[in-house]
C-alpha cells in the first residue's frame, strides 16, 4: 500500500496543476543580490552622513557641562530628537553628538538650559547664546504632529540652530517654551 501511496503522489507531482520545482541557484542568487543592492545602500547612507560631519566640522564643540551642578531628575523628561540647521528641520548636525536622539531631561535655571542625555553627550546652552523657544511639529529624528516639540533656536559660534525636545507629559511643553524664551529675553538684555 505504501508503494502505490509512492507512486500516485509522483504521479500527481507531475501532473499540469502542481507547483514547479523551485530552483535554487537562481532562489541564491536573488538572495545575494538583494543583500548586495542593501549593502550598498547602507554604505551610501553611511558614505552620506561622513560627508555631513566633514561640511560641519568647522562647528565648535558646545559645552556640556552647566557652570553649576544639576540634578537631572529635577528637570523634565522627554526625548532629546537632535540639532539641525535654523530654518531647515532635516539638516541634522552630525558633529559633537548634537544630530543623535536620546532620552532626556531638560532644566532650565537662570545660567541657561541643560539637557542630561542617556548615551549621547549632555547639552548646555547658556542663556547668552538663546534666541527662543517654541512649538513646533517635528524636527529630524523626531516627528509628533501638532506642536509637540519644544524647539529651542540658539546660537553656537557664528550659526543658529534649533534643538528640538519631546517632553513626555503634554502640559509640560508650554511651561518649558515660557521658560525658555524668558530666560532668552534676560540672556539678550545683558
Amino acid at each position: 500500500m505504501s508503494a502505490l501511496t509512492t507512486a500516485s503522489a509522483s504521479v500527481l507531482a507531475s501532473g499540469e496543476h502542481s507547483a514547479p520545482v523551485t530552483q535554487l541557484a537562481a532562489r541564491l542568487g536573488l538572495t545575494v543580490l538583494l543583500l548586495a543592492v542593501f549593502g550598498g545602500l547602507c554604505a551610501l547612507m553611511w558614505r552620506g552622513y561622513q560627508r555631513r560631519a566633514a561640511r560641519q566640522s568647522d562647528l565648535p564643540a558646545p559645552a556640556s557641562v552647566a557652570p553649576s551642578p544639576l540634578d537631572p531628575a529635577a528637570g523634565v523628561e522627554g526625548v532629546y530628537g537632535s540639532t539641525t540647521t535654523h530654518g531647515d528641520w532635516l539638516d541634522r548636525i552630525a558633529v559633537h553628538g548634537l544630530g543623535v536622539r536620546s532620552n532626556a531631561w531638560v532644566s532650565v535655571t537662570g545660567e541657561g538650559v541643560f539637557f542630561a542625555r542617556e548615551a549621547a553627550p549632555d547639552l548646555f546652552i547658556p542663556a547668552a547664546d538663546l534666541v527662543s523657544a517654541e512649538l513646533a511639529p517635528g524636527i529630524a529624528g523626531k516627528v509628533t504632529g501638532g506642536t509637540g516639540v519644544v524647539l529651542v533656536t540658539w546660537r553656537l559660534g557664528e550659526r543658529t540652530l534649533d534643538t528640538g525636545f519631546h517632553p513626555r507629559a503634554k502640559a509640560e511643553r508650554e511651561v518649558l517654551v515660557d521658560a525658555i524664551n524668558a530666560l532668552s529675553k534676560e540672556g539678550a538684555s545683558a
